[in-house]
């Protein structure tokens, strides 16, 4: 969804939800999408907006528009939310051959959020008017054949992150810098990347090499993968600052 569209549609849902005191939402959002409602909805001293995919771990959330009686804690993922767990019998089908075989049964990729693979076992995040479509059509992922069946949010374990943890040095916080070290790149290679807009923190493009980068942030280069600063340390002597970072696989 084009960010003028995304921010049309969330002026629509939130005057709806202060004209009819109900809550309002719009469906799975990328992590993208997500960043431009946020600080759209910062500005906005009379919105109250949570962002949820099901679980805290998901990537993909969706956002609903909170009337002025509920509380954020308030919010009931179970009620907007459902889980699938897809187990195949024979063969371990990856993300890809997931994504192929739901949006070949017709649901949008919209309705659709995370999609958590491991081993012989798959764990799909779908809001609530596709859950039987998939329980009853998903029969064959891949070459595989597989068995649905609904999963209560409240029973799902926290997905098992695959990274890479590296530790460097930079002068300082700039883009630039940071993202050359956490991908090992030079900062003239790094900074012709941001400058083609190849470079995203988080999640939004960015095409200034001074953008200062803080401890947390997600930064992602095109064709070298996604990151994120997971702590940032002391100083050396020279007065360089010690960063961890998990790239991940």
């Amino acid at each position: 969804m084009e960010h003028d569209e995304l921010l049309k549609r969330a002026e629509d849902l939130l005057s709806r939800c202060e004209r009819s005191s109900v809550m309002t939402a719009t469906a799975y959002l990328t992590p993208a999408e997500q960043a431009v409602l946020t600080a759209w909805a910062k500005s906005r001293s009379d919105c109250k907006m949570v962002l949820h995919g099901g679980h805290p771990d998901c990537e993909r959330k969706a956002a609903f528009f909170l009337p002025f009686y509920m509380e954020e804690d308030e919010f009931d993922p179970s009620e907007q939310f459902r889980a699938i767990r897809a187990v195949a019998g024979f063969g371990q089908p990856g993300h890809r051959d997931y994504m192929g075989a739901i949006l070949g049964l017709g649901i949008r990729r919209d309705f659709l959020g995370d999609i958590w693979v491991s081993d012989n076992t798959a764990i799909l995040f779908c809001l609530p008017s596709v859950e039987q479509h998939l329980l009853l059509s998903l029969e064959k992922v891949g070459r595989y054949g597989v068995k649905a069946a609904p999963l209560p949010l409240h029973e799902i374990p926290a997905p098992e992150r695959k990274v890479k943890r590296h530790t460097f040095t930079v002068q300082s916080m700039r883009l630039d810098a940071v993202a050359a070290g956490l991908f090992r790149l030079s900062r003239t290679q790094t900074a012709s990347l941001i400058h083609a807009g190849l470079v995203s923190l988080n999640h939004l493009p960015c095409l200034h090499t001074d953008a200062p980068v803080r401890e947390g942030d997600v930064i992602s280069v095109r064709g070298h993968g996604k990151a994120s600063v997971s702590e940032v340390g002391g100083q050396s002597r020279k007065g360089r600052l010690f960063l961890s970072g998990e790239i991940y696989l």
